[in-house]
C-alpha cells in the first residue's frame, strides 16, 4: 500500500503499526517471519489497510460521517448490557432473529422479499466476500473481476488458493458487457465478483450487465452493493435478480449506510443453497452476542440512520459538480466517495494534503485519489486544502492517455 507514512507531527493511532516504521524493527520482524513455515504466496506481503493517521479530516475510508445518534446509541448500550448477561454461552450461531430483521430492511428499502434463511451475515461484507471464495473457489479454481474494483478481491483469492483473473472496464470505468461475457466464457470462473457500486470508482452497475454475466456465468456472481444505499434514483440493486438466478448472490454492508463500521456487520442475500454453503465454511459461532445485539437495534431504527443518506448524496453530487469546475475528471458516483483525476504525481498531491491535514485514499488507476464524503465542515476543509494544492507543483496535471495497467 502506498502512502502509509504520514508527514512529520503526525501519529499513527495503532501503535504496532508506530513500532513496525521503525527500519531496525522492520528488520528483525522480516527475519523473524522468514524462519517461519510461512505460504510462500505471502511473503513479503504487508497487511491491508489504509493509513490510520491522527489528522484532523478523515476522509480515506469511506465511513458515515455522522454516528447513531445518542438515543440509538443508548437503545445499543442496552442490548449489549442484556447480552453481556450472556456472555457465558455462545451466542446463537444461526442468528435467525437477525436474519429475520435483515429481510425485514430489505424489503423495505428494495421492495425484495426473501425468507430469512436467504439471508446470512458475518463480521462484516469482508468476512462474507472470504467465505463465498472458501466455498466456491480454492485450487484449480478461478475467480473472475474487472479492475479497477475493491483491492481486497485479490486478496480473497489469494488466501484460498483460487486463481485470480481481473478483466478491465472502460475509460469512464463502466464495463462493457460484451467484454464481460468474453471474459467470463474464456476463464469458466467459479466465482464472479461485481462490485455496484464500484470501489474506488462509485460507478453503478446497469441490470443489463449483471444479466448477462449472470446468463454466462458457470458458477456463483456475487454482487457486492456495499455502497447500495448511495445510488441515485433509478439505479437498481441486483436484489430484484435473485429470482430469476438462483447462483447469484448480492452482499452489503451495515459499515456505511447505517454508521456502523466499528461493528463489523456485513450481509449476504441469496439462494438457500448459496447460504447453505456458507454454513458449511462459516467458523463457529462466528456471530457475536453482542454484535447481533447491536445490529438488530441500528435496523430497529434504520429510518432514523438512513435520513442521513440523503444529505450525503446532496453533498456528493456538490462535490463532483465543483471538482469538475475546477477542471479535474470526476467519475460518476452512485456511493458516498468521489474518484478524481488526473495528477501528474498523485503521490505528491495525496501528501499535500495530508501536509494540510486531511486525509484521503491513494488507490485506483494511477494520477487519481479517492475522496470520502465528510461533514460539510469536512468537505470545506477538503476543498480549500485541494484549491492550495492544486496551486502547486504537487497539483500538476497528467497529460495524455490515462494509464491503468496497474490496476489488474
Amino acid at each position: 500500500m502506498s502512502g502509509d507514512a504520514g508527514p512529520t507531527g503526525t501519529t499513527t493511532t495503532d501503535p504496532v503499526a508506530a513500532v513496525a516504521a521503525a527500519p531496525a524493527d522492520d528488520a528483525a520482524r522480516a527475519a523473524a517471519l522468514a524462519d517461519l513455515p510461512l505460504r510462500d504466496v505471502l511473503r513479503g506481503v504487508e497487511p491491508y489497510g489504509a493509513p490510520q493517521l491522527d489528522v484532523p479530516v478523515l476522509l480515506n475510508v469511506n465511513e458515515n460521517p455522522v454516528p447513531p445518534s445518542a438515543t440509538v446509541a443508548r437503545e445499543m448500550g442496552e442490548a449489549v448490557a442484556a447480552a453481556a448477561v450472556g456472555l457465558n454461552r455462545y451466542p446463537d450461531r444461526e442468528f435467525l432473529d437477525l436474519r429475520a430483521d435483515l429481510a425485514d430492511f430489505l424489503a423495505l428499502e428494495s421492495g425484495v422479499r426473501l425468507p430469512p434463511e436467504q439471508l446470512w451475515a458475518a463480521n462484516g461484507s469482508n468476512e462474507v466476500m472470504l467465505q463465498v471464495l472458501q466455498a466456491f473457489g480454492g485450487e484449480g479454481r478461478t475467480a473472475v473481476s474487472f479492475a479497477p474494483t475493491y483491492s481486497m478481491y485479490p486478496e480473497y483469492a489469494r488466501d484460498t488458493g483460487t486463481r485470480w483473473v481481473a478483466g478491465r472496464r472502460r475509460d469512464d470505468f463502466t464495463l462493457d458487457a460484451a467484454a464481460a461475457v468474453a471474459l467470463v466464457e474464456r476463464e469458466q470462473p467459479s466465482v464472479v465478483l461485481l462490485a455496484s457500486p464500484n470501489n474506488p470508482t462509485g460507478t453503478a452497475l446497469p441490470r443489463e450487465v449483471v444479466e448477462a454475466v449472470c446468463d454466462a456465468a458457470p458458477g456463483v456472481v456475487v454482487v457486492d452493493e456495499a455502497y447500495a444505499e448511495f445510488r441515485r434514483e433509478g439505479v437498481p440493486s441486483a436484489l430484484e435478480l435473485l429470482d430469476r438466478y438462483p447462483r447469484l448472490a448480492v452482499s452489503r454492508t451495515m459499515s456505511k449506510a447505517f454508521s456502523l463500521a466499528g461493528a463489523r456487520v456485513g450481509y449476504l442475500a441469496g439462494s438457500r443453497a448459496v447460504v447453505d454453503a456458507l454454513r458449511v465454511v462459516r467458523l463457529p459461532y462466528h456471530l457475536s452476542g453482542v454484535t447481533q445485539a447491536v445490529a438488530r437495534v441500528a435496523l430497529r431504527h434504520s429510518a432514523e440512520l438512513l435520513r442521513g443518506v440523503d444529505t450525503l448524496r446532496r453533498e456528493r453530487d456538490d462535490l463532483v459538480t465543483w471538482l469538475r469546475g475546477l477542471g479535474l475528471e470526476v467519475a460518476d458516483s452512485d456511493a458516498n466517495f468521489v474518484l478524481f483525476g488526473r495528477l501528474a504525481d498523485r503521490h505528491a498531491a495525496w501528501q499535500a494534503l495530508l501536509d494540510r491535514g486531511v486525509l484521503i485514499r491513494e488507490t485506483g488507476p494511477d494520477g487519481w485519489l479517492r475522496v470520502s464524503v465528510g461533514t460539510p465542515v469536512e468537505t470545506a476543509a477538503f476543498r480549500d486544502a485541494l484549491v492550495a494544492v492544486l496551486a502547486t507543483p504537487a497539483g500538476a496535471r497528467a497529460a495524455g492517455p490515462d494509464a491503468r495497467e496497474g490496476t489488474r
